[in-house]
């Protein structure tokens, strides 16, 4: 005789690891992109110093501070290109008959979750290593070398007088793991758990160190030293919406949208430190 066996099916989820947005700890809103697609700002120059002309005219100039310079006044535009959307419907009765686990709303947050995340961040992260101000050869990255190079690169922000408080370390798990066999390299670990969650796990050096999943980040990437100053990265329209019963569709519609770019200000881009690994 025959016996089927029952089958149970739990309301339960079996959600895929996702890890909290980066970008933001990068990254500034010091610019208002409201009412307008583009905004330009002003990158002006500076004078020359001159040797003080005490007894007179400096050299062949009729002033004693010397020549009079004119000073230059160029722009930088920056125009949104991101406009990203996505849509998907679900069923009344698929919610029914799966325990809803196909709820709309804890769709729409796994969606925000799994892919809107992710996807700004690793354009976020992209640009910033194709404009960084420092980007050397590529090389190979050992745990015999890694700190060197760390503290190098630092150093390179050092001469370009960038802000010494506030940089930030961008680490793969495959280089954080040379990090922590490297005999030189001791880290701060007492880290708030807020700041753990947005990916800071360590202090070097006085930087913040982050581990960021590689599939963020261009391929071969060694290590980045930013300062957020260098990149605007703004979020100029972020809409959600769940429709119940539209017209044609039995059940919830979900829409979303968002608009971003991220963008590396022209004389901060020296505060962006790029170092790629030898494929």
């Amino acid at each position: 005789m025959a016996i089927e066996l029952t089958e149970k099916y739990l309301p339960y989820v079996d959600e895929q690891f996702t890890t909290e947005s980066k970008k933001e700890i990068l990254t500034n809103n010091d610019f208002s992109f409201t009412g307008s697609h583009t905004v330009k700002i002003y990158k002006v120059s500076t004078g020359a110093m001159n040797d003080y002309g005490r007894k007179g005219a400096n050299g062949s100039n009729w002033s004693r501070y010397g020549a009079v310079e004119s000073l230059d006044a160029t722009t930088q535009a920056m125009t949104l290109t991101k406009d990203r959307s996505f849509t998907f419907a679900i069923d009344a009765l698929d919610v029914d008959e799966t325990g809803d686990a196909l709820e709309a709303a804890s769709a729409l947050a796994r969606q925000i979750r799994e892919v809107v995340i992710p996807e700004v961040d690793t354009y976020t992260l992209g640009a910033m290593c194709k404009l960084a101000g420092n980007k050397p050869a590529a090389k190979a990255l050992t745990k015999e070398n890694i700190y060197v190079e760390i503290i190098t690169a630092n150093k390179i922000l050092d001469d370009a007088e960038v802000l010494e408080t506030n940089r930030k370390l961008v680490v793969t798990p495959d280089v954080y793991l040379l990090m922590k066999q490297c005999k030189d390299i001791v880290m701060e670990t007492n880290i708030g758990e807020g700041m753990r969650i947005r990916g800071v796990i360590a202090n070097l050096d006085g930087m913040a160190v982050m581990k960021v999943p590689a599939s963020r980040l261009p391929a071969d990437f060694g290590f980045m030293i930013a300062h957020p100053c260098a990149t605007v990265a703004p979020t100029k329209l972020e809409s959600y919406k769940i429709h119940e019963n539209p017209p044609g569709i039995n059940g919830a519609l979900i829409e979303g949208r968002i608009v971003y770019d991220a963008f590396v200000l022209d004389n901060k881009k020296k505060a962006i430190y790029y170092q790629q690994m030898e494929s």
